[in-house]
């Protein structure tokens, strides 16, 4: 249904055609656009203009809504906390990229006989203690 040389994310999709695509009447976008569930582009004259992701998006709020019972206000908190779920994932992604590359970086090192500065020391329990140096409370008079 999404066309190969447009991404998901390209506002495209006009008001009717986009509610005709997700079964829900444009009406109700308009609706779920003010409550922020979905928010589409805006094209020059300032009508509506939606993505796949935001056809998506509008499916899934009518399954929710009607297949599960769920309230607007409950989706809304649903599709902000799969938001937050997706970035996460997305973050721990480019973690892992960039913790294998420092492996590899310090095996190679490692392989070549050159000293990485992380090699493991021994370390003596040492205790710290603080004591308060501020003056005492002046006693009330």
């Amino acid at each position: 249904m999404t066309n190969p040389g447009l991404g998901d994310d390209i506002p495209v999709y006009v008001i009717s055609v986009a509610a005709e695509l997700s079964g829900l009447h444009p009406q109700t976008l308009r609706q779920y656009d003010r409550l922020g569930l979905v928010s589409p582009g805006r094209a020059s004259g300032r009508g509506r203009r939606y993505s796949m992701r935001d056809i998506r998006t509008l499916r899934e709020v009518q399954r929710l809504s009607q297949e599960e019972g769920i309230n607007l206000a409950g989706i809304k908190r649903i599709l902000e906390l799969e938001d937050e779920v997706e970035k996460l994932h997305e973050h721990v992604f480019h973690l892992r990229n960039e913790l294998d590359a420092a492996r590899s970086a310090v095996a190679r090192r490692s392989s070549a006989g050159e000293s990485t500065g992380g090699e493991l020391l021994p370390v003596r329990r040492t205790r710290l203690t603080i004591f308060n140096t501020s003056p005492p409370p002046e006693p009330d008079q």
